[in-house]
């Protein structure tokens, strides 16, 4: 544990940001295996999923959660999954 106060005040803020990025992450990869699951299963509302995950992808690549490459890639093969 660092003894200089503005250390220990840069540790409190990294851990509550890597806190935040852990969640935002977590709930974009949920909505992401939602909509797979669905479309695997062919469910009636893979469209609405579909939606949302790609909202989630777009959330996700303006908070800097991952890259924009990812996302097209992401985006690509769920709307690939869609359409079979």
């Amino acid at each position: 544990m660092p003894v200089i106060e503005s250390s220990i005040q840069r540790v409190r803020t990294n851990e509550k940001a890597q806190a935040r990025r852990a969640s935002q992450l977590s709930s974009y990869r949920t909505q992401v295996k939602k909509f797979v699951a669905a479309a695997a299963a062919g469910a009636d509302n893979a469209q609405d999923l579909y939606v949302a995950a790609s909202s989630a992808i777009d959330k996700a690549v303006s908070k800097g959660l991952i890259k924009k490459n990812k996302a097209s890639r992401d985006k690509s093969r769920l709307a690939a999954k869609l359409s079979k």
